[in-house]
């Protein structure tokens, strides 16, 4: 296969490295010039990608922000053409999706919405690794819902990442979700992490502040963006924390036992179930 990829941070550079590392023939392109000439020394990289080599690629995979993947796909549309899949790895997909399915239907490419739900702490090329992805969920919004050939082709295009489960959704349910799953986790990380307690938890924290506060070591411009493009779904969950953490809060002033016994329970009941 050849496979391009745009963006070599963390997400692209680990597509990159996977491919390469199973022999499939890579083009990239990358904002900084240093970046690609680095993935191009090294090897992982076969050539720049452009609008002239554009068209060879089986799959594309587009790893910058949101607002900087629409804006890339929008200048290589005419050039595409028929062949390749375009997918983009982005954490929102309302936005994305919307804009490109329209692109792909004026210039006869077809867009597929992806996000892989792998990563780690670090950002850019250097952390990026050629398992980063292996037994990871991947997120499909398709343009159309009942095309199992192209569900069929995707798989086959993914599979030498050696993801886990694919869920197959609409670009708003994924956005609802994961403004639960993961945007709130790291709001809730980054507040966290800001009390002052956190000065001196040295040889008083344990695993469970580390997984507390293991996500608000982040890439801020980039979840920013992707904070603001999903206010809504956003917002409504962080209110639905805040209503719940008021009812915490009153029961530890008030001293009700009983009542904070209930929702610890019940807490605790509902962890067992969801898992």
């Amino acid at each position: 296969m050849i496979i391009g990829v745009v963006g070599l941070g963390l997400i692209g550079g680990s597509f990159v490295k996977c491919y390469h590392a199973q022999g499939h023939t890579v083009y990239a392109y990358n904002r900084s010039r240093k970046t690609i000439d680095f993935a191009l020394l090294s090897g992982y990289v076969d050539a720049e990608l452009t609008e002239d080599n554009v068209s060879e690629c089986d799959l594309i995979v587009v790893c910058m922000y949101p607002e900087a993947s629409i804006e890339w796909i929008r200048s290589m549309a005419p050039y595409f053409g028929p062949g390749p899949i375009v997918m983009d790895a982005c954490g929102t997909k309302r936005n994305i999706c919307e804009e490109c399915f329209k692109l792909a239907e004026e210039y006869g490419f077809t867009f597929v919405g992806g996000h892989p739900m792998g990563g780690t702490k670090f950002s850019g090329y250097k952390y990026s690794k050629p398992d980063m992805f292996r037994g990871a969920p991947m997120v499909i919004v398709p343009p159309r819902f009942d095309d199992i050939d192209l569900y069929a082709k995707i798989k086959d295009l993914l599979a030498p990442l050696n993801l886990g489960r694919y869920s197959i959704t609409t670009a708003e349910d994924h956005d609802k979700m994961i403004a639960f799953t993961s945007q709130l986790s790291h709001l809730v990380a980054s507040s966290y992490i800001k009390s002052p307690s956190a000065e001196r938890q040295r040889g008083f924290a344990g695993g469970t502040y580390r997984d507390m506060t293991r996500v608000a070591y982040l890439n801020a411009p980039m979840w920013a963006e992707i904070f603001i493009s999903n206010k809504d779904f956003l917002l409504a969950e962080l209110d639905s924390l805040i209503d719940n953490l008021k009812k915490y809060r009153a029961a530890i002033s008030e001293e009700k036992v009983e009542e904070l016994t209930e929702l610890l329970e019940d807490g605790a009941r509902r962890k067992e179930t969801l898992g």
